[in-house]
């Protein structure tokens, strides 16, 4: 269980945070409630946890505020567990973890915002199809809240890129991170090939770690006909796992595209990236198979 800070830590904010989730299981019952798996069976059988310790665990993030139990079932009651305010505001240190360990353990420490086809990034999202989207709203441009995947159409092209240089200028040394540029005109194909993408009934979202602010002056001034999402919070990128580098002290989603059916299962995933006209192309015809 988690430890009592001791007085002389009791003004610092990294050992009060740890105290809370230092621990190896509650960093891992973080990830996987931001994975959409709330309830207690199959918590135990993702991370393949003894029932006694998992019924701990939870119980200190309840206590600590991370997560809440909400009732699902009456006669017998049960709960499910869901993050709360202060969990979800956890989700990009979650996700900053990941991007270290990707960068920094698993990979040779190379700044970069592509992967080899045989890195631990590329594996994690060969092995996305399948994998259910929890419910998740994020800032659109358009100045509402947004479900990533869209109900009424038949699929839902997802694509992740790093970020636009307008409004804001790019970070200083920009261009010379790998697979990085190309934000502005991937935008453009896709808006270039909406109306085919619309007539096959495919639902197209952009999204990026930028403000909805600058997505919205990046919109108008390339006139972009579908949303571009904010996961400024890194709400879908914790939900998906989904690859991060960081540039000008700021997380930025590598490049990849996701196509999701409209039960929320993704069903197909390109990554890495390196060749954007066809990605486009590749992500209209897996859609319109579906």
């Amino acid at each position: 269980m988690a430890r009592a800070v001791p007085e002389r830590d009791a003004a610092c904010a990294v050992a009060q945070a740890a105290a809370v989730v230092g621990d190896w299981w509650s960093l891992l019952l973080v990830r996987e409630t931001a994975r959409g798996r709330h309830r207690f069976d199959e918590l135990q059988h993702e991370l393949d946890i003894s029932r006694k310790v998992l019924t701990e665990r939870l119980a200190h993030l309840v206590d600590s505020g991370i997560l809440e139990k909400v009732p699902y079932q009456r006669g017998p009651v049960r709960h499910e567990y869901r993050l709360t305010t202060a969990g979800r505001a956890l989700l990009p240190v979650l996700v900053s973890l990941q991007d270290w360990a990707d960068r920094w353990l698993l990979g040779d420490g190379t700044l970069t915002a592509s992967a080899d086809d045989h890195s631990a990034e590329a594996r994690r999202m060969t092995g996305l199809p399948g994998t259910r989207l929890p419910r998740i709203t994020l800032p659109a441009h358009t100045g509402d809240g947004l479900d990533p995947v869209d109900a009424d159409a038949a699929a839902t092209v997802l694509f992740c890129y790093p970020a636009t240089g307008r409004p804001s200028p790019l970070p200083d040394g920009w261009s010379d991170i790998p697979g990085a540029a190309g934000c502005t005109l991937e935008n453009r194909l896709f808006a270039d090939a909406y109306d085919d993408f619309r007539a096959a009934g495919v639902a197209v979202r952009g999204v990026s770690t930028q403000r909805p602010d600058e997505q919205r002056a990046f919109a108008a001034a390339e006139e972009i006909p579908f949303p571009l999402l904010s996961d400024m919070d890194a709400r879908l990128s914790a939900a998906l796992r989904l690859p991060t580098f960081r540039a000008g002290q700021a997380l930025r989603l590598k490049r990849a595209v996701l196509v999701v059916d409209r039960e929320r299962t993704v069903r197909h995933v390109q990554f890495p990236v390196t060749d954007i006209p066809a990605a486009v192309g590749t992500s209209l015809d897996l859609a319109r198979r579906l």
